[in-house]
C-alpha cells in the first residue's frame, strides 16, 4: 500500500465449520479481510461464512485468531475502509532510459540527439532553442503492450486497437507475492468478476527489475488460467514479471498464445500493483498507434 493508501487489516485464524445437515469442513491458516481491527471472534465466524458463501451453518469455531495490519486481497462481502476521496493516480509504469535492460538478451535502448538545443540556436529566432533526440529501442522495452500482431501474423497492429479497451478499464488486482509457487492457476481468478476487466497479477516481482535476479525463478500465469480468463471476458492481462508465460518451461508460450489468439491485451514489466486495491481502479495502458508493429512500451497507470 502507498503511503496514502487507509490502514488495512486482516484476520489470520483455523477454523471448523459444522453444518445443521450434517458433515462440514475445516480450515488451516485461513485469512480473511477485515473493515476493522477492532472485531470479536464472534464477527470475524459471521465474515468468514458469508465470505465463503455457506449455507445451514450450525457452529463455527475459530482458534489461533490474530488480527494483523495487511493489504485488504479482495474478500467477498468486505468493504475496504473509507479512502481519501480526491482523485489519485498510480504510476505502473517503468521509467525508459538509455541502456536500460528489460528482457535478458533484448537490445537496451539508445538516445542520441538528432538536434542538440546549441545547434538549434542558429535555426530560430534569438531565444529560442530545442532538444530533438532519437531513440532506437525494440517494442518489449520497459512496461509494454502486446497486440495479437506480435504474436499472430494475421492478428490486430497497435493501431487496430480500440481504445475502449485500453482506458479506464475496471480493475481486479489479484494480489498474490506472497504465493508459494510460480504458477498463478485458474483458481485464484474464480471469486473475480473479470468479465470486461483489467485483470492485473500483483506478483511482487517487479522488485527485482533491472537486475540479474529478475531473469529467473519468476513467477507466471498458468496455461488453464489463461484459458479461464478468456472465457469469462476479460479485456486485459497484466503482471508485474519478467513474462506472462513461463520462460523456463521451453519455447512453448501458451498463455501469449491463448489471450493474443482471444484479442484480450497482454501487458508485461508492470510496477507498483502492490498499491492498489483488489476492486475499485480503474486502469490505462495505451500505446501509440504503430501499423505494422505488436508490441511498444505504454505509461500505464491507475486511478483511485
Amino acid at each position: 500500500m502507498t503511503e496514502n493508501s487507509p490502514t488495512e487489516f486482516r484476520a489470520h485464524f483455523d477454523a471448523t465449520v459444522a453444518f445443521a445437515n450434517g458433515g462440514g469442513l475445516s480450515a488451516q491458516g485461513f485469512r480473511l479481510d477485515l473493515p476493522s481491527p477492532d472485531l470479536t471472534e464472534e464477527d470475524i465466524a459471521r465474515l468468514f461464512v458469508q465470505h465463503l458463501g455457506l449455507a445451514l451453518v450450525a457452529e463455527v469455531r475459530l482458534d489461533g485468531v490474530r488480527i494483523v495490519e495487511e493489504q485488504h486481497r479482495g474478500s467477498r462481502g468486505i468493504e475496504p475502509p473509507e479512502a481519501p476521496r480526491e482523485r489519485r493516480i498510480v504510476d505502473l509504469s517503468h521509467p525508459i532510459r538509455a541502456g536500460l535492460i528489460t528482457y535478458p538478451g533484448f537490445p537496451a535502448p539508445v538516445i542520441t540527439p538528432h538536434l542538440t538545443r546549441e545547434d538549434s540556436r542558429s535555426k530560430y529566432a534569438p531565444g529560442t532553442e530545442f532538444a530533438m533526440d532519437v531513440i532506437t529501442m525494440i517494442g518489449n522495452t520497459g512496461t509494454y503492450l502486446d497486440s495479437p500482431f506480435h504474436r499472430y501474423a494475421d492478428g490486430g497492429d497497435l493501431a487496430s486497437l480500440d481504445l475502449s479497451t485500453l482506458v479506464g478499464l475496471r480493475a481486479e488486482v489479484v494480489h498474490v507475492a506472497d504465493a508459494t509457487d510460480r504458477e498463478v492457476s485458474a483458481a485464484v481468478f474464480y471469486d473475480r468478476d473479470v468479465a470486461g476487466a483489467a485483470v492485473l497479477v500483483h506478483t511482487g516481482w517487479d522488485a527485482h527489475f533491472g537486475t540479474p535476479a529478475y531473469a529467473s525463478g519468476a513467477p507466471y500465469l498458468g496455461e488453464e488460467a489463461a484459458s479461464y480468463l478468456v472465457a469469462q471476458g476479460a479485456l486485459l492481462v497484466g503482471i508485474d514479471s519478467l513474462n506472462i508465460d513461463d520462460t523456463e518451461g521451453g519455447g512453448a508460450r501458451p498463455v501469449h498464445s491463448a489471450l493474443l489468439a482471444a484479442g484480450v491485451h497482454v501487458v508485461e514489466h508492470l510496477t507498483g500493483l502492490g498499491g492498489l486495491p483488489a476492486r475499485g481502479a480503474r486502469f490505462t495502458a495505451a500505446p501509440p498507434a504503430v501499423e505494422g508493429f505488436g508490441t511498444f512500451p505504454v505509461r500505464a497507470f491507475a486511478e483511485l
